[in-house]
């Protein structure tokens, strides 16, 4: 039998304070560029704004998500003990927190509310904060703790954030007039955390439906439609194995097109140890805190080539959906989509270090260039 692969080898603990803040702010920086970067496909007509709008939502769910973590890990380091704990990241292949700590962060949030009921007010802790520091000339360590709780409590109470499985949900594209009767066309939206690769993925499918009741009112075609995208959000599955799953488990339900956005991996040369030409093109860049990373962003796309007619019973047909397939270098079979464009968000400095160094394998690599007043340029 095959040894089952230790998926914990490759994470690490943020042991120090200042590390740990750092960390966090150099992701809600990196966060804040994205709606950037999805803007810029907007203008350039690759993404409707209804697109925009909802990868902009799991975007801000993500940056919800991030500062709560970075709440709760506020003070890590400066206490004795179990608490308050450090954060887990996965420092060799995506550079995001791992898996496990979205999954305690959810259920943190189902008792969360309890947790607020038997803490101290805000107005409470900082004026326990003053008179520590005023009447014992001591630094109030455990109470900047007991505050740091009460905001990642908070934060979860406020909801929004992006848990480890967000349901998939359905926005209505209007009707097409064909046949009898008009088909109604849905942007269906979901997403994971997905646990092994530790990174954000959202999934876009454009869909037609030829049903009698609006499938979001549909007391039982929606909820299986949720259950089996959900079951199907997995990075190893390749996309025209979800669709043709979806496309002939629901014969009204007619999938034209699937996208999957890969958020990450995250490099540093500070926090990360993967390796390849990043890895030596952040080196030598050299740059300050806070422009030390560079994201990688990949879109897999798989559209609907033709429908196909095919018998179901004695007297009715269905419609089948036959994907286009990568047709360039026989990579069709293996991508298991009609194509995927790779992308790469930096700051200045690294930027002008990889395109001096120019390794290969980045000629078809789009570059987002994030200048030092926050703007983000395109490169091809």
């Amino acid at each position: 039998m095959a040894d089952t692969p230790d998926l914990t080898r490759d994470h690490v603990d943020l042991e120090d304070t200042q590390v740990t803040r750092r960390y966090f702010a150099t992701f809600q920086a990196i966060i804040g560029h994205l709606g950037r970067v999805a803007a810029q496909f907007e203008a350039e007509g690759s993404l409707t704004r209804t697109e925009v709008e909802v990868l902009g939502r799991h975007l801000i769910g993500l940056g919800l998500t991030f500062r709560a973590l970075a709440n709760k890990y506020h003070m890590a380091g400066r206490i004795d003990g179990p608490l308050p704990g450090k954060l887990t990241f996965d420092h060799t292949e995506s550079g995001f927190p791992v898996h496990a700590e979205l999954m305690q962060m959810a259920s943190d949030a189902a008792q969360a509310g309890k947790h607020l009921k038997n803490m101290p007010g805000p107005d409470e802790l900082k004026a326990q904060m003053v008179r520590e520091i005023v009447g014992n000339l001591t630094i109030p360590t455990r109470l900047q703790f007991a505050m740091s709780q009460r905001l990642y409590y908070e934060e979860l109470v406020r909801g929004d954030l992006f848990w480890p499985q967000m349901h998939p949900d359905a926005v209505w594209l209007g009707n097409l007039a064909e046949g009898r009767e008009p088909r109604r066309r849905y942007l269906l939206h979901w997403a994971v955390y997905d646990s092994l690769q530790n990174i954000p993925t959202i999934y876009l499918m454009d869909v037609e439906d030829t049903g009698r009741t609006a499938l979001p009112k549909d007391q039982e075609r929606w909820p299986e439609v949720q259950a089996h995208l959900s079951a199907q959000a997995v990075a190893g599955l390749k996309l025209v194995t979800i669709a043709t799953g979806f496309d002939r488990d629901f014969d009204d339900l007619h999938p034209k097109r699937l996208r999957r956005f890969h958020v990450g991996p995250m490099y540093s040369h500070s926090y990360t140890r993967q390796t390849g030409p990043l890895r030596e093109v952040l080196e030598d860049a050299k740059a300050p805190p806070g422009q030390d990373w560079a994201l990688a962003w990949t879109v897999e796309d798989l559209v609907s080539e033709r429908v196909e007619t095919e018998k179901a019973g004695w007297f009715s047909s269905v419609e089948r959906e036959i994907f286009a397939l990568d047709p360039f270098g026989g990579r069709g079979a293996d991508l298991g989509a009609t194509r995927m464009e790779r992308a790469i968000i930096l700051p200045q400095r690294p930027f002008q270090v990889l395109a001096e160094r120019n390794p290969p394998g980045f000629g078809d690599v789009r570059k987002f260039v994030v200048s030092d007043g926050g703007r983000v340029l395109s490169y091809r």
